[in-house]
């Protein structure tokens, strides 16, 4: 076999080991709020947040607050996790219909670098439960198509 076809191949393998550990190394699972109370390593968590246990210190830039579990009909019996974030609050924090919250546990809080808001969306029917209808839309507008 000729020398550059080996070296080529060798190359090419080294490449795409560096790439999958890099991918590896960067991918953050999503996992409940159990799962968070109890890992060690960096995770990402989805919830609601209580409204009720929102603290911002300006001082500090600390803003504490907890979350629930998105799946849950009631927040007072759901379980929750208290969540501490150093930063700018999002614009958009107080009209948040749920969150997304990257960190890891420490201590008797999830200290979270990272906050990811999720508000209601534009394209929602005015229940807030149903996305808007393509038919309709079309209608409307004259429109065919997206």
């Amino acid at each position: 076999m000729n020398s550059k076809y080996v070296i080529g191949s060798i190359i090419i393998v080294v490449f795409m080991i560096v790439g999958i550990t890099a991918f590896v190394n960067t991918t953050i699972a999503y996992v409940s709020i159990s799962e968070a109370m109890r890992s060690k390593q960096t995770v990402q968590v989805m919830g609601k947040i209580d409204f009720d246990k929102v603290n911002f210190n300006s001082e500090e830039n600390r803003l504490e607050f907890a979350i629930y579990d998105p799946e849950a009909k009631d927040k007072t019996t759901a379980l929750s996790m208290d969540v501490v974030y150093y930063g700018i609050i999002p614009g958009n924090f107080d009209q948040a219909i749920s969150i997304v919250v990257k960190g890891k546990k420490e201590g008797e809080h999830f200290v979270c670098d990272k906050l990811l808001v999720k508000c209601p969306s534009k394209y929602q029917g005015d229940e807030g439960q149903e996305y808007q209808d393509l038919e309709k839309h079309n209608e409307a507008t004259g429109q065919s198509g997206v």
